[in-house]
């Protein structure tokens, strides 16, 4: 069984991370993803940076562009994390633009993932009909789970087709603005996190954008399976680098 179905099975709140690989520094991935683990976070998600984001807001935007100042590029991450299930074993998500992995090759990039044990994608800008006509079949072949996204103003019928072509958990977007852009959730979000929960889907939801806090996240996480936290956890890495994730973490759970 994929490692992310096994961590939804748990009976507990998932706490995800997202940052961007390669930032702060180019060689910072590997340990960030295994300090992370060891401050007790039950999923990662490791940005692949490319230069014309759509949803990251200034904060993430900053990290991908220094990432790729710094040199990162989809080889260099491969070859970065070529050796990282000696180490990790709690899921690892690549989330990025549908650019570079059709610029890599979509069979070579699944291939690529299955061989260094990266166990789904999340790819923003792919449509899920593109990828259950075209894609779905190759991702399947490596036993890759791709997660898609649902804002507020997805219709009940679109989230019914996603749940219905999704093989692991459902992004829920929590409002309709960019990463990072706001600091806690007001009744209409509440109001969107019940819709969508007593719609009974077959996939457990795991609430992204505007978790930044204990309260943020015991908020998402009172009508989900989880929440992700990004924009908060890069602006701890710039303002005090590597060396006190454990703290960060602590302060979440």
């Amino acid at each position: 069984m994929n490692r992310i179905n096994q961590k939804l099975q748990e009976d507990k709140k998932i706490l995800s991370i997202y940052f961007s690989a390669g930032y702060p520094n180019l060689n910072d991935t590997v340990q960030i993803i295994q300090d992370l683990e060891k401050s007790g976070i039950d999923m990662i998600e490791i940005g692949l940076p490319f230069s014309d984001p759509l949803a990251d807001g200034p904060t993430i935007q900053a990290s991908s562009t220094q990432a790729l100042h710094n040199g990162m590029t989809t080889q260099v991450l491969f070859d970065q994390l070529k050796n990282i299930r000696e180490s990790v074993k709690i899921p690892l998500i690549i989330m990025g633009y549908f650019n570079p992995i059709l610029q890599y090759g979509v069979d070579e990039f699944c291939k690529k993932c299955a061989e260094i044990g990266i166990d789904g994608l999340i790819i923003p800008d792919l449509p899920v009909d593109v990828y259950a006509e075209q894609y779905k079949a190759t991702f399947e072949k490596y036993g890759l789970i791709n997660v898609f996204l649902i804002t507020p103003q997805t219709s009940d019928e679109r989230i019914k087709f996603i749940d219905g072509v999704s093989n692991g958990f459902i992004y829920m977007v929590s409002s309709a603005s960019v990463t990072g852009s706001q600091s806690g959730f007001g009744s209409t979000q509440e109001t969107y996190f019940k819709r969508i929960a007593d719609m009974n889907l077959k996939n457990p939801q795991i609430i992204g954008f505007g978790i930044n806090n204990v309260e943020t996240f015991n908020q998402a996480t009172q009508f989900a399976k989880g929440a992700i936290i990004g924009s908060a956890f890069i602006k701890h890495l710039s303002e005090k680098g590597t060396g006190n994730i454990a703290e960060f973490v602590k302060a979440i759970r």
